[in-house]
């Protein structure tokens, strides 16, 4: 009896030694932050969709810069408000205007910029409807989100970013003609762009309310 139940506990020690050692494994196994993985390409929504959340903030001490003492104007008046949750909202809204600007979709463009951006955007679809044009756009993804402005104009709260994105336009002719850009080719196009939101609303939603022309417009290959 005493060798028999010996040598199940033997056997039962040995069961929970193999169960720790796959867990050691599975641990000491894992990939850590400074290694890539090798991942097929994935589509450019699922490429945006997938990027980093981060927001550069200045990095300053206390309130000695001015897009910090902006945000901290800005918070005094919303206790609610967030960079980091504002430039995550700003990423997704970047996407929905620039796909709507590209197939025409004036509803969302309405929905998400004010009258002298909707009417800009408005002309620049018709003449291209006019021309029957198509505009071919891809956002590839957003490489840096960072505040570059940030103050309150009367119950108005204004943040300002600097969008750093990779695209793929091609603007097509009535036949499929390419006459602008090329599939395929990635530009590294900065964006500044403003969003406002009235903070005596009880609408939380920003609009973009200004769009300065892009200040760099580099070409790469898609390998």
């Amino acid at each position: 009896m005493d060798g028999g139940s010996a040598f199940i506990e033997i056997l039962l020690f040995g069961v929970v030694a193999a169960f720790l050692i796959m867990r050691l494994r599975s641990v000491l196994g894992r990939r850590m932050g400074h290694e890539r993985d090798a991942q097929p390409l994935a589509s450019a929504g699922e490429r945006a969709a997938n990027e980093d959340n981060v927001v550069s903030m200045p990095n300053v001490p206390g309130n000695s810069d001015p897009i910090m003492r902006g945000i901290a104007e800005i918070q005094r008046v919303d206790r609610s408000f967030d960079p980091e949750g504002f430039a995550v909202g700003a990423k997704t809204a970047f996407d929905l205007i620039l796909t709507g600007f590209a197939t025409g979709d004036r509803d969302t463009l309405r929905s998400l910029t004010d009258t002298n951006v909707y009417a800009m955007m408005d002309e620049q679809i018709t003449d291209r409807e006019e021309r029957k044009e198509t505009l071919e756009s891809t956002l590839v993804r957003i490489r840096s989100a960072d505040i570059v402005g940030a103050r309150m104009q009367g119950s108005s709260a204004l943040m300002t970013l600097k969008i750093l994105s990779e695209q793929i336009n091609v603007v097509r002719d009535i036949e499929g003609h390419a006459i602008s850009g090329q599939h395929g080719m990635i530009e590294s196009i900065t964006d500044i762009w403003t969003f406002a939101r009235d903070t005596s609303s009880n609408d939380p939603n920003w609009i973009l309310v200004e769009i300065q022309e892009p200040d760099e417009i580099v070409a790469v290959t898609d390998n």
